[in-house]
């Protein structure tokens, strides 16, 4: 891929956070902003947007400045996997529970990294759904089976 700068991977990194940026901004135009105690659907994607543009104009800058390396090959196969776990997970959660669908989730994305290893993998999916139980299911009441009813819960 071309790009006019020295560095394109931080070049294309800055285009993509700036036009992530633009379009929560844009989008949020829509709503309500409120104020910093009051916030309206609007504050925090405006901030957040606000906040990926600053970002985005910082590696853009840097892009022109420090030279890098060129941008290699295109991971279909993380790709994949990354945005099928995901989709698994959104099918599976409410029938299967958080028990089953996080650490899949977690595993099969996992696998995307040519780093993967079976054990840190399953140490790190146990870890999470522990967490996940614990903070959202118990402490903040978020209405998703630990086991679905696939498996009795």
């Amino acid at each position: 891929m071309i790009s006019p700068s020295r560095n394109p991977k931080d070049f294309w990194t800055g285009i993509i956070y700036i036009a992530f940026g633009l379009s929560a901004v844009i989008i949020a135009l829509d709503y309500g902003m409120g104020t910093a105690l009051k916030m309206g659907p609007a504050y925090f994607p405006t901030v957040l947007g606000s906040l990926l543009i600053v970002i985005g104009i910082f590696s853009l800058v840097r892009s022109f400045t420090q030279a890098g390396a060129p941008i290699g090959d295109f991971a279909f196969k993380g790709l994949w996997l990354v945005v099928g776990s995901t989709l698994l997970f959104g099918l599976i959660v409410r029938g299967a529970g958080l028990a089953i669908a996080l650490p899949a989730l977690v595993v099969i994305s996992a696998y995307a990294s040519v780093h993967f290893r079976w054990g840190a993998s399953l140490a790190l999916a146990t870890g999470l759904t522990l967490f996940c139980v614990l903070v959202f299911l118990k402490g903040l009441g978020v209405p998703l089976p630990v086991l679905g009813w696939w498996f009795g819960g």
